[in-house]
């Protein structure tokens, strides 16, 4: 079972364009926080994990888990754009009984975990994780975090585990967009030295810029870095990256976009 070997740049245009109009018919929030994950969603989903979107259980698929489930239209548009469901379905997103949620869930083809409070995605990873080794299974497990919710002790508990029990299957990934919420990471809730707190719970860490396809394939595409360590990638990322006016603009957290908002955001992405 291959990668699907995706042009991931037009991924992520591509996804950009269906999250912004997703947000906006559903008068939706955290377009900011989607735009900054797509060149890590698409490079994974187009160039790195091993998947099959018309058997989106297969037993030996790489499971993804979005920790930030609040991001969840870029992952949906990434689902669609790739085949795990028809394109029309996104028109759904935010409305009532769609399955379609808000913040990211399972009952959508190719979700393995519903999230919507922080600090989930990473102890529920681990787990599917020891279970691979359990099971002597080759499958990978890649979790996407935010940075705001590193201030979740849940996730400290899962990475001490994971490096106990030598779980080198698992990857954390970071999006290091410095904003949450209301300001910034900095102001609300410290977290550096993040390598350095990586690497002391017993983690291979690298860094990289989140919007960099190649230099991001290249590092996931050579997993472990370390036997017998979990990998923790610190993608330096833009909140909004991609549209102008959205870019580290703290405010497009919470706002949805308006019919001149969206035109113009459409314009520069269709001439990127």
């Amino acid at each position: 079972m291959n990668s699907l070997e995706l042009d991931s740049y037009d991924l992520a245009r591509r996804m950009r364009i269906q999250a912004l109009q997703m947000v906006h018919r559903a008068r939706a929030s955290h377009i900011g926080s989607a735009l900054s994950i797509c060149d890590i969603v698409a490079t994974l989903y187009g160039q790195v994990m091993h998947l099959q979107p018309d058997q989106p259980a297969a037993t030996q698929r790489d499971r993804f888990i979005l920790s930030k489930g609040h991001a969840c239209v870029a992952v949906y548009a990434a689902l669609a754009e790739t085949g795990f469901f028809p394109k029309e379905n996104l028109f759904r997103y935010g409305q009532d009984h769609s399955e379609l949620m808000n913040h990211i869930s399972h009952k959508v083809p190719g979700v393995e975990f519903s999230t919507g409070s922080l600090g989930h995605g990473l102890p529920f990873g681990t787990g599917k994780a020891l279970a691979a080794k359990m099971q002597a299974q080759n499958w990978r497990t890649f979790v996407l975090l935010s940075d705001g919710e590193l201030g979740e002790g849940s996730n400290w508990e899962a990475m001490m585990f994971a490096a106990h029990h030598q779980l080198d299957n698992l990857v954390a990934i970071v999006d290091y967009n410095k904003l949450q919420s209301l300001t910034t990471v900095d102001q609300t809730l410290r977290i550096e030295p993040l390598a350095d707190k990586a690497h002391a719970f017993g983690w291979a860490v690298r860094e990289v810029d989140g919007h960099d396809h190649v230099k991001l394939a290249e590092l996931l595409g050579t997993l472990p870095w370390e036997a017998g360590k979990p990998s923790f990638l610190i993608a330096h990322t833009t909140k909004g990256k991609g549209v102008s006016f959205m870019e580290n603009k703290v405010e497009w957290h919470y706002k949805s976009p308006s019919q001149e908002q969206l035109d113009q955001a459409l314009e520069e992405l269709n001439h990127a």
